[in-house]
């Protein structure tokens, strides 16, 4: 399984010229005292799992419930742009491909089936069906990168998208979420909203 980027999103950021949301913390648990010291590698992916679910889950919840349904258009953009549009996701396909994505990558560091949780995911389409199911995703995704030790972070496993070891994966899982996180900050812009991240 293989997520990429439709072209026309991947134009998004370009053409609307306003680029990736400026990002603000989440709760860092970090701290001057921790400086020279090991750090689990749960620890550490799971501050990057951390920032990225604050960041998204910010958006999903600034996305008027009546917007979850825009996708851009060519109408969007300057005339004649070669990018088609026909296949680019709504906002509620972004963040549910999202939710289908931690489960799917996730799942790979303990060799797991996806959870039950996962089926039917693509299928949501209100707000707060999506905006649950993305919560309890993320949950799932703390859950599994705990399991992530010094001894097993860096062994190789069956892995994902190019990525075989549980470390990989969990850092190129939120690596995807951001490329998808940069696109949906626009669809917040072209409906007049500012993102969360921005403010």
């Amino acid at each position: 399984m293989r997520f990429r980027l439709a072209s026309a999103g991947c134009l998004l950021g370009l053409a609307t010229g306003s680029g990736v949301a400026q990002m603000k913390d989440s709760k860092d648990p970090y701290t001057a005292a921790e400086a020279g010291k090991a750090e689990t590698p749960a620890k550490a992916l799971d501050v990057m799992l951390s920032e990225f679910e604050a960041q998204l889950v910010g958006v999903a919840d600034a996305m008027p419930a009546d917007k979850y349904s825009f996708a851009p258009t060519a109408a969007t953009f300057a005339s004649g742009s070669p990018a088609k549009y026909g296949t680019v996701r709504t906002f509620a396909e972004q963040m549910t491909h999202l939710v289908g994505a931690n489960y799917y990558f996730y799942s790979r560091l303990t060799d797991g089936p996806m959870p039950d949780a996962a089926k039917g995911s693509r299928s949501l389409k209100t707000k707060d069906e999506i905006v649950a199911a993305l919560k309890q995703s993320f949950i799932y995704a703390h859950s599994q990168v705990a399991t992530v030790t010094a001894e097993n972070a860096f062994l190789g496993i069956e892995g994902a998208d190019g990525m075989h070891t549980r470390a990989t994966v969990a850092a190129f899982a939120v690596a995807h979420g951001y490329d998808h996180y940069g696109q949906i900050v626009e669809y917040l812009r072209m409906n007049g909203v500012v993102p969360p991240g921005s403010k």
